[in-house]
């Protein structure tokens, strides 16, 4: 099982709101997940990204692989180098 940390788009139309979510790889985007971990708000100034970091490493240490932007989030915040 391929296990990857990203995002699950919520929210309105044109109005999204994220929640960082751990995922088999072969679900769809907004389909079954095995934890929630964390949100991410890019409409807000400046967006607001809140993720539980000891779940996070956590996951990655059990070999969950974050997207590209969810790995380019976590290092913008100083949660993984």
């Amino acid at each position: 099982m391929a296990v990857k940390i990203r995002l699950r788009r919520m929210g309105a139309k044109k109005a999204p709101y994220y929640r960082v979510v751990v995922a088999d790889s072969r679900y769809p985007r907004d389909g079954r997940f095995i934890e929630e971990i964390g949100t991410y708000n890019p409409l807000t100034e400046p967006s607001v990204f809140t993720v539980d970091g000891e779940k996070v490493k956590q996951w990655i240490a059990n070999g969950a692989q974050p997207t590209d932007t969810v790995k380019s989030l976590l290092k913008k915040n100083g949660i993984i180098d």
